[in-house]
């Protein structure tokens, strides 16, 4: 799978964990700029993009995901 199709799988996920069909991403999408991203809708992100893309974080990848960006970099 390469970038833009994983990306096309993060934005599908960011639109159903927030309910946002018209939900918008790029790779600097941060917890900071989208109102809902707290603590327990990361923790959903991160299962969700596990599940999706059947891969696992590592625990050192878990705490640089800060964004967009670094969440897909982490899943190549």
């Amino acid at each position: 799978m390469n970038r833009e199709e994983i990306f096309n799988h993060v934005q599908n996920i960011f639109r159903d964990i927030f309910d946002d069909d018209a939900m918008i991403i790029e790779d600097k999408t941060n917890s900071e700029q989208v109102e809902d991203w707290d603590s327990l809708n990361h923790i959903n992100l991160v299962c969700a993009i596990e599940k999706e893309l059947k891969i696992k974080f590592s625990l050192g990848e878990l705490a640089s995901l800060t964004n967009v960006g670094e969440m897909i970099e982490n899943t190549q």
